[in-house]
């Protein structure tokens, strides 16, 4: 799974991109540029603002989401999307479960989710 790094990724997303606020994590979902060659995997971006909680805490909420990305998104995304999870301070005591279902839910709600068919 590719990561997107570049803040300027980070704000087409913001600007471009669908939003789903959920009530652990936020989810943004925009097309990926034309011009890019890679179209194998879904790419991916995480971030934990400040409201989340001091360094400790953004960290333990960016490692949470990236395991998150990489079971669910992995698996169910489109390949042509970028995605960005955005950490709320929620996610800290949620449980893995839980978030699982969220994103999936999410990711439902969007029809982003590949179909069984598209796995064929």
């Amino acid at each position: 799974m590719s990561r997107l790094k570049k803040r300027q990724d980070f704000i087409r997303l913001s600007k471009l991109g669908r939003k789903k606020g959920m009530r652990h994590f936020v989810l943004q979902v925009a097309p990926r540029p034309l011009g890019d060659g890679s179209n194998s995997e879904p790419r991916v971006g995480l971030t934990a603002s400040r409201r989340v909680g001091g360094a400790v805490q953004r960290n333990r909420a960016r490692r949470r989401l990236c395991s998150l990305a990489e079971q669910v998104i992995k698996l169910h995304a489109r390949p042509d999307q970028d995605y960005v999870l955005i950490a709320r301070r929620e996610i800290l005591a949620a449980s893995f479960g839980q978030l699982k279902l969220e994103l999936e839910r999410a990711l439902d709600t969007l029809n982003l989710r590949r179909r069984a068919s598209d796995n064929r």
